[in-house]
């Protein structure tokens, strides 16, 4: 009997270790999909439990469409969730008031992948108002409070500073709504300002084994992909940075 109960203690004592003190669910493209894993290390870091609905090839368009069909997250998960994390990093202008409605069911669905900005306003607004709305679920553990769940919504620049159109718009979209921006592009280590003094190319282009042209000049495109490579490990560290300022660790 005393073995056993050394036993259970011992596992118990184990789960509670393993036992995150936040979670938190990304959404995005081919640079967020888990084979990269740089939101899993940064997760690590920041003591949460990750949960990865990046898809490569999808849009924020994507993004908004899933909501709307519930594949995006549960009704279960809507409850953990402590932060949405946006990386939907398509060098365009997330901004565009223009394409705006007052209300996310004032939207025709599906969205099409070309509204980029109106595809932002959908996720933001449906979010926020689903953690609300949380407040009239008698399930909840927010029935009956007065603000809801407190809904939390990270953004992210680009892994580097050369897609200028998005990196500069979706921090007027943050500032607009007072959001926290994940800044990989001013952390990563390296600036489009500057070429590499042996190579003579843009230094992005050291840590892929693709590229891309963006305005005349030629970037890295895909860093280099696992938990263990130096980009996807520096990214970590720049996201943990970010969480912890919102979230406290033990």
């Amino acid at each position: 009997m005393l073995i056993l109960l050394v036993v259970f203690t011992t596992l118990l004592s184990a789960q509670e270790k393993n036992k995150r003190q936040y979670t938190f669910l990304l959404t995005g493209a081919s640079f967020a999909t888990s084979v990269n894993g740089w939101f899993e290390v940064g997760c690590d870091l920041a003591d949460a439990t990750p949960i990865n609905r990046a898809k490569g090839g999808e849009s924020i368009a994507d993004a908004a469409n899933r909501m709307v069909n519930g594949t995006l997250y549960s009704k279960e998960e809507l409850e953990v969730i402590d932060a949405l994390v946006i990386m939907q990093v398509h060098d365009r202008d997330v901004f565009d008031e223009s394409q705006l409605k007052p209300k996310y069911t004032d939207y025709e669905t599906p969205l099409d992948k070309t509204q980029y900005a109106a595809g932002f306003d959908y996720v933001i607004k449906r979010y926020l108002t689903e953690c609300y709305n949380l407040k009239f679920e008698e399930t909840s553990k927010y029935y009956n409070s007065r603000m809801g769940k407190p809904a939390v919504i990270v953004l992210c620049t680009d892994w580097h500073d050369g897609r200028v159109t998005y990196n500069r718009s979706v921090r007027k979209l943050a500032d607009k709504w007072g959001f926290p921006v994940v800044e990989f592009d001013e952390y990563i280590g390296f600036s489009r300002n500057s070429l590499h003094p042996v190579t003579g190319e843009q230094v992005s282009r050291l840590f892929t084994a693709d590229k891309q042209e963006i305005s005349g000049e030629t970037f890295g495109w895909h860093p280099e992909k696992g938990e263990d490579k130096y980009i996807q490990r520096r990214m970590g560290a720049i996201l943990a940075d970010t969480m912890r300022k919102i979230f406290p660790v033990e």
